[in-house]
């Protein structure tokens, strides 16, 4: 049952986004003189242009507000306070509805992506450990899948600390509890005491689900000290609605964080990943040099931009809990049908049931193919395998004409 997401309408949006933007600060009718802000270049941003009061989002952009710091904790800017409040809403959603959380029990900000949202967390690990345990750097470690985001990477090399990939079977993309034990224990024997683990909900190149099942019975009896981050970038916003029984939420205990983009499945402006963390870690980060913000400062990214996080919210309530079920059933249907047809036709793929995600196996002549369709290989230089991702602008027509396309390949 939906607790805080809720389907409305334009209008109902429209009130609420201008209700927002008036309890913000205005430059013009108040004297704002100590805040390094204003509205975006009105020489070229024209406000009064008459389609602007029929959209909430554009007009948000224009108001330009700057949603710094992280608002579901503490205490905000001032000024922004009633875009915050828009912010508070989505992160509340996204943790309770999606995640099934508890209502108030998370901490999160819009991020400027993935990237950066997989970042924050193992910053606050790796700050967490040191705080605790008193670790030093080699003695913290990341452990993820071979398949995990390259953020990943990014984030032990800016922090300072190593990363330890897990292997993964070719044709399952699965971790066995054997390879996970083999490379705790390599961490182990280079002096690593804390781990940093990420937890794939769908892959950006496989779709593939990490079992977090068969990682924490590992875990558990490793003698580690360990904390669990979900990457669900990519499929935070889908693989919720088509595995029901999915142990990646907050309801199981052994996770304390996730990533979520919204600027993939959620068809949101690019620069709109989220941060989701259980209650009383996100101090960790805590940027107290930042002392003339209000609440000073507990994200990586600072300054960012308010109307983001509004075309977010926007999104996710206008299509409602039962609207977005509906999206993705449509869409597991047309992966459905192109799955059937590589099947007929021979060809290799891989896809996890609960994917909108179908990696092909690549074979002779396939590269015309998957220059034509633009679809991705997982490596440029000497690709294995083509994916092709069902968005809601890949209709059973264009995929038709791919399936079309590989079967001439074949002959």
């Amino acid at each position: 049952m939906s607790r805080k997401w809720k389907k409305k309408s334009q209008e109902e949006i429209k009130n609420i986004i201008y209700g927002a933007l008036e309890q913000n600060i205005n430059y013009n009718k108040q004297n704002i003189l100590g805040v390094p802000a204003s509205y975006l270049d009105e020489k070229v941003f024209n406000q009064d242009a008459y389609f602007l009061k029929e959209a909430p989002f554009m007009f948000a952009l224009t108001q330009n507000p700057n949603h710094i710091g992280c608002h579901t904790t503490g205490t905000s800017e001032p000024f922004f306070k009633g875009t915050h409040e828009i912010e508070k809403k989505l992160i509340e959603i996204c943790a309770t509805d999606i995640l099934k959380g508890g209502e108030g029990e998370q901490d999160g900000y819009v991020a400027s992506g993935g990237t950066e949202a997989n970042i924050q967390a193992i910053w606050i690990y790796r700050n967490y450990y040191k705080r605790k345990f008193s670790a030093e750097a080699s003695e913290i470690a990341i452990i993820c899948s071979a398949d995990s985001h390259y953020s990943m990477d990014k984030a032990a090399n800016l922090l300072s600390i190593p990363i330890y990939k897990i292997p993964v079977d070719e044709f399952s993309r699965k971790m066995s509890s054997e390879s996970i034990g083999s490379v705790i224990e390599q961490a182990k024997g280079d002096g690593v005491k804390h781990l940093i683990v990420v937890c794939n909900m769908m892959t950006t190149m496989f779709g593939s689900v990490d079992d977090i099942d068969v990682m924490t019975g590992v875990l558990e009896t490793s003698g580690c000290h360990f904390m669990i981050h979900v990457d669900g970038a990519y499929g935070g916003f889908y693989y919720p609605f088509t595995d029901k029984q999915s142990k990646l939420t907050f309801r199981n205990p052994a996770i304390t964080s996730f990533t979520l983009d919204a600027h993939k499945m959620a068809q949101s402006p690019y620069g709109t990943g989220i941060f989701l963390i259980r209650k009383n870690f996100i101090h960790y980060v805590n940027t107290k040099e930042a002392s003339y913000v209000e609440g000073e400062d507990l994200t990586l990214i600072g300054s960012r931009s308010g109307a983001n996080a509004i075309a977010v919210w926007m999104i996710l309530v206008k299509n409602g809990p039962h609207g977005w079920f509906e999206k993705t059933l449509i869409l597991q249907k047309r992966t459905e049908w192109l799955c059937e047809k590589l099947t007929a036709l021979g060809i290799g793929y891989f896809r996890n049931p609960k994917s909108n995600i179908v990696a092909i196996r690549a074979t002779p002549g396939m590269e015309k193919v998957a220059s034509k369709f633009s679809l991705v290989p997982d490596s440029h230089s000497s690709p294995s395998w083509f994916k092709v991702v069902i968005m809601d602008h890949v209709t059973i027509e264009k995929l038709t004409l791919l399936v079309e396309d590989l079967e001439v390949s074949l002959s």
